[in-house]
């Protein structure tokens, strides 16, 4: 039979459905492009193998580590049918195109489409740092084969994760907590967010006094801070160390009587101008957004996550609105630069564009420069009023910020003048003051007309002096004081990460590559070891306890400068001047003195997990990190007051709420004095015997009976099962009886209630009787409030209280009326966080079927279990329905529903 004739076309492959939209419209007619959708292999989980290959070298990775690492691929079941679709359009084309992104992630994708669907006809390897027109026609002129050494670099990337995930987790499993997960980098990140915890927690403030003045000339009156006593300058919050510490010498340290007596002894002073310093000031703009510094921005100026602002960017980027968005690169392209400084020329005056474009380079540690900096797309760019109709309101704002940032790195400087005048007078006890004011006046804005970046929290005082105007004074010119006043001030911790401080610091130590900062930042969120308060990073106890096994078991694996020089043999990897094989062997078998990872795995000696959990808080005070929850224990025994006898040691729960270096001595001797007894003995059971016990528990309070352990003559009374040769069976190890519970009421606490409310508690579900068909109808209390069943048939009733005394023809009453599913009273929000800053709507967070959920009427995102009602903020119920948002919309199939069957044709 002929083979079929092939159709002329072309098949271009690129990652989305979107990416493939648009630049099919650049294409034409002689091109078919579809999207691989990611990636369509990857290692399986070692339990997925095949049985014949569980047992060999492949058997615990899917990696062969006695053959060079070769790892076992497969194509995901998911994306069969998508291969299967690939294939079938290769068959009619002639020539294939592999479009995926530039960078490694992009490579690989390439490599393993070229690897399953086996082309027998040319190839091509196609990469465009942006969707227009212009960029995809050069791409076609600039085509190339795939890069092995890329390729490779990813590679190992991906197996390195794999050793290390899946050698260290296990250790955390055991010695922490099951479901704890340890990567390569995401460890890292929280080892730095875990030591800025600490860092805080041994911060002791210091305090410090200065003055404050209102002084006046005939110009115009300003405000100056007391800069020197007696010539010694005054100590400020930057003299101090973290141990409240003086280290500067030669300084004047007020204190509260010192300042106090000095500000009265100044009431009456004279005060003239002592000198006027004028110097000329300049600022540059900023350099094009790089991968980081988006994020960094998009945070501070939006507040917008980082896992947020690339969902946002990939979209604009796939649509044809700005360049491709994984980037270490701030240098702009030369059709970009000429389209920013026409821009810049048009919209603001010829003035503000220097002679000359300016040249970025990046200066962060590890830096690639393979792509441009992120700007608009195109080679001129649309401003935002141009584009606001197409997008989103989150896309709007992020092309906005791009847009002004491209456009201000190629305009002018910003200039102006900075004032400072020094100002004294001798108070009535002979001590000599002296004033400071500066003061910063922008006479051309330059840059700052388009854009001005933003900054993160920092440490000391605040002396911005920008935008303020001091009056036209000279030197010896008198001057009227009025309100002098003695200001007192603490040192402060450092600050906790933000995201976007977090990821400028990964950036600066080279940990990772900016394009996964966003993803770990959310894994790190998402694995229970970070929360957010407001915008800042706080870290969980369980946390503390990972760090702490990780720095005493794997203490180069949490390394900052080991985990960044990595990252550098991964990119001499990635420039073909090392082989992955070879470097992933020197990882895991080490090599003379260095050891590798299965060495040190295999060598890890006596864990002793109670000590990794604990951390001493106060005297006789320790945090311990247990299944369920951080508690405090007493470290000294404690005595029953009643019988003298030593008891187990008391305990207090340790709020969710309540951040680490908020778990002060103080806060934990008050945590212990004022916690609940765990348990209270209530009584006996007048019908069992068995000693009922009201606790508090993880989940809220609750009353059980304690059943006792059979006694050896009960054991020994036990019917003996016999073999078929007639000899006795071992005795079998008797099942536990299940103990009754019974959670509290709302109105009942464990030191309130009393023995007959416990066993009324415990003999629910209440049985009421049996409706006209024999039904029975029972009462009890659930997640949601009181309620009958009846079948499958439950109705909410009152209050819990009801519970005891509802009757059966009351029962049967409620169950004689129609179900109201949606006509019911309704329920009050759990929370209500304000109006949303997008939609404007209030933002409420409600009672559903799978849990509490967050919505402003028009975006509903299911409150994340890692985050509990009562840590939940506004900040962060803003930024889950901004990433909700930035996902778009859910998009329906209708792949559930089966083809109606056609009728079998007629032989």
């Amino acid at each position: 039979m002929p083979s079929k004739a092939k159709t002329g076309k072309k098949l271009v492959i690129v990652e989305s459905p979107a990416k493939s939209k648009t630049i099919a419209k650049y294409l034409g007619e002689g091109f078919i492009v579809e999207a691989s959708i990611g990636h369509i292999r990857d290692l399986p989980q070692p339990s997925e193998l095949p049985a014949d290959l569980k047992k060999t070298s492949l058997g615990k990775f899917a990696v062969d580590v006695e053959n060079d690492f070769k790892p076992y691929y497969v194509v995901s079941p998911d994306k069969k049918k998508k291969v299967a679709e690939l294939k079938a359009q290769l068959k009619d084309a002639d020539a294939l195109y592999l479009a995926t992104d530039g960078d490694r992630e992009g490579e690989a994708i390439a490599w393993h489409l070229l690897e399953v669907l086996k082309p027998k006809v040319p190839v091509y390897r196609m990469t465009f740092g942006e969707i227009t027109k212009e960029a995809i026609h050069r791409a076609m002129d600039n085509l190339r084969d795939v890069d092995a050494a890329l390729v490779d670099a990813q590679e190992t990337r991906r197996i390195l994760d794999r050793l290390y995930g899946y050698e260290i987790s296990p250790v955390l499993w055991r010695k922490v907590a099951r479901g704890l997960s340890a990567g390569r980098v995401q460890s890292v990140v929280t080892r730095m967010v875990v030591d800025r915890e600490r860092e805080r927690m041994a911060f002791k403030a210091a305090s410090y006094w200065d003055l404050t003045g209102q002084f006046g000339a005939d110009a115009g009156s300003f405000k100056a801070k007391l800069a020197a006593v007696d010539g010694a300058k005054v100590a400020t919050g930057r003299d101090f160390n973290d141990d409240g510490e003086l280290t500067s010498r030669n300084v004047a340290h007020l204190n509260e009587e010192l300042a106090t007596s000095l500000a009265a002894a100044l009431q009456d002073a004279d005060f003239r101008v002592r000198s006027v310093d004028t110097k000329p000031y300049t600022r540059r703009p900023a350099a094009p957004f790089t991968t980081s510094t988006l994020q960094q921005e998009a945070g501070r100026k939006l507040r917008f996550s980082s896992k947020s602002t690339m969902q946002i960017a990939q979209r604009l980027y796939e649509n044809g609105y700005i360049t491709y968005m994984r980037t270490d690169s701030s240098a702009l392209s030369d059709e970009a630069v000429t389209a920013a400084r026409r821009q810049a020329s048009e919209l603001y005056g010829p003035e503000y564009v220097p002679q000359s474009p300016r040249v970025y380079t990046s200066k962060a540690a590890n830096a690639q420069e393979a792509h441009e900096a992120i700007r608009p797309a195109g080679d001129s760019f649309r401003t935002p009023a141009q584009v606001a109709q197409q997008l989103s309101g989150d896309e709007f704002r992020l092309y906005e910020l791009i847009w002004k940032r491209t456009v201000a790195s190629q305009m002018a400087d910003a200039k102006g003048s900075t004032a400072t005048i020094r100002l004294g007078a001798v108070a009535s006890d002979g001590r000599d003051a002296e004033f400071s004011a500066s003061g910063t006046v922008i006479t051309f804005p330059g840059f700052l007309a388009a854009y001005e970046e933003g900054k993160d929290e920092s440490r000391g005082d605040d002396d911005s002096d920008e935008g303020r105007r001091l009056p036209n004074v000279a030197k010896g010119d008198g001057l009227t004081a009025s309100e002098i006043v003695a200001v007192g001030h603490e040192t402060s911790p450092p600050p906790r990460y933000t995201e976007a401080s977090l990821t400028a610091e990964l950036e600066k130590k080279g940990i990772g590559r900016p394009s996964t900062y966003a993803s770990t930042i959310s894994t790190i969120q998402d694995r229970g070891y970070v929360r957010k308060q407001g915008s800042a990073l706080v870290p969980s106890w369980i946390a503390f306890s990972v760090v702490r096994l990780l720095e005493q078991h794997f203490t180069d694996y949490v390394d900052y400068e080991f985990t960044a020089d990595m990252e550098g043999d991964l990119d001499k990897i990635a420039n073909g001047q090392a082989v992955g094989a070879a470097w992933l062997k020197h990882f895991y078998y080490g090599e003379d003195t260095d050891p590798g990872l299965l060495s040190i795995v295999n060598n890890l000696g006596e864990i002793d997990a109670r000590e990794i959990n604990s951390v001493p808080i106060a005297d006789g005070i320790t945090l311990r990190v247990g299944k369920f929850g951080p508690y405090l224990e007493s470290s000294l025994p404690t005595v029953d007051p009643k019988t003298g006898e030593v008891v187990e040691s008391a305990r207090a729960n340790v709020p969710d709420d309540l951040a680490p270096d908020e778990l002060t001595a103080e806060k934990a001797v008050e945590l212990m004095e004022t916690a609940a007894p765990e348990e209270r003995v209530l009584g006996a059971d007048p019908h069992t015997g068995h000693t009922v016990v009201a606790k508090n528990g993880r989940y809220g309070a609750y009353v059980t009976e304690i059943i006792p352990e059979m006694t050896e003559d009960q054991l020994a009374s036990l019917p003996v099962e016999y073999y078929k040769n007639g000899k006795p069976k071992p005795p079998k190890k008797p099942v536990k009886a299940k103990p009754r519970t019974g959670s509290l009421f709302k109105s009942m606490t464990v030191e309130s209630v009393t023995l007959d409310e416990a066993l009324q508690l415990m003999s629910l579900p209440r049985v009421l009787g049996e409706d006209a068909e024999g039904n029975p109808i029972t009462v009890q209390n659930g997640r949601f409030g009181p309620y009958l069943k009846k079948g499958t048939d439950s109705r909410s009733i009152g209050s819990e209280e009801e519970i005891f005394t509802i009757t059966l023809e009351q029962a049967l009453e409620i169950y004689s009326q129609p179900k109201q599913r949606g006509a019911r009273a309704a329920v009050p929000p759990l929370a209500e966080f304000g109006p949303d800053p997008v939609s404007e709507k209030n933002i409420v967070v409600k009672e559903g079927r799978f849990g509490p959920y967050i919505t402003d009427g028009i975006t509903n995102i299911t409150v994340p279990r890692s985050t509990s009602l009562e840590e939940l903020t506004r900040e962060r119920a803003v930024e889950l329905l901004a990433e909700k948002r930035a996902k778009g919309p859910v998009k329906r199939t209708t792949t559930r529903k089966a083809p109606a069957k056609k009728a079998a044709a007629k032989k």
